[in-house]
């Protein structure tokens, strides 16, 4: 199992502060979002992006790039930031988060941005999607690998088990999926709206490799990520223990906080607790 050394782990916090700080950019131009799931993921996304998918902002259709697939389409603050600071457009667009006819809709468009593999949005058709992708790059001979991002509360779509019993069936061990279980959807606790507990031994049940990790420790994503399959011929789950809304104190593990409408002294709050994160990484 690879580990990082310790300049890449505090280069991997770094940027994900910077993730951070774009994403609360974002809310700040738009004045509302889905803010806590974005925050929550944002740790396994920089790490994907950043550490090991490989990919090209230059060439963002190579064929043989890994891709990445957000199920969670409304979490699309924490890929509007990334795409942003791996460069695949420029920052500024940020700042039209939330205007009319901008490019940063409220879920990820394929036809708008790049780097956006797939329309996603609709709650469970991530996993059919990325399926077919990695069945395709089977198919067509490449050893490209496909990464998603789930929601703990996404899973109570029946379409995510017909799914991840087709991925099992089809033995595509060419995938690696993350539930951000960050335990709070919009309704409330996900154990209270919808309980898939204990998640792991469903998952295995329908034929996956999985481990439970903590989501917001850049190193056991790393350990993780790069050590798949974990299984040969089975499909990897990563279940991810997170905090919604990681890095705001004030917002963490609130349900109040999956749909931010922030006001102006919040904002400034928020932005005093990034700069304080920021500051204290050596």
């Amino acid at each position: 199992m690879q580990k990082l050394k310790i300049e890449e782990e505090i280069k991997l916090e770094k940027i994900a502060v910077k993730i951070r700080k774009k994403i609360l950019r974002m809310i700040k131009a738009g004045r509302a979002g889905h803010v806590g799931g974005a925050l929550s993921c944002a740790d396994i996304m920089t790490v994907l992006y950043f550490n090991i998918m490989r990919i090209d902002p230059q060439n963002p259709n190579w064929p043989e790039r890994d891709r990445f697939v957000l199920s969670a389409g409304h979490k699309c603050l924490a890929l509007y930031a990334t795409l942003a600071q791996k460069g695949f457009f420029e920052a500024s667009l940020l700042d039209t988060y939330g205007a009319l006819c901008t490019k940063l809709g409220g879920h990820p468009d394929m036809h708008k941005l790049p780097g956006v593999e797939t329309n996603t949005g609709a709650l469970g058709h991530g996993l059919s999607i990325a399926g077919g992708m990695a069945m395709g790059l089977r198919m067509d001979n490449l050893d490209a690998k496909v990464y998603v991002v789930m929601g703990d509360g996404e899973l109570a779509e029946g379409s995510n088990w017909e799914a991840a019993a087709a991925i099992s069936h089809h033995k595509l061990d060419n995938i690696l999926v993350f539930i951000d279980r960050n335990t709070l959807q919009i309704s409330g606790r996900t154990v209270d709206v919808m309980s898939y507990e204990p998640l792991d031994k469903r998952w295995q049940a329908f034929g996956w490799s999985v481990r439970v990790i903590d989501g917001n420790d850049l190193q056991q994503i790393f350990e993780n990520a790069t050590d798949i399959p974990f299984e040969k011929g089975k499909p990897s789950m990563i279940i991810a223990d997170t905090v919604k809304s990681k890095g705001l104190p004030f917002a963490e593990d609130k349900v109040n906080f999956h749909y931010w409408k922030a006001t102006d002294e919040e904002l400034k709050v928020a932005e005093h607790a990034l700069r304080q994160i920021e500051e204290g990484i050596e």
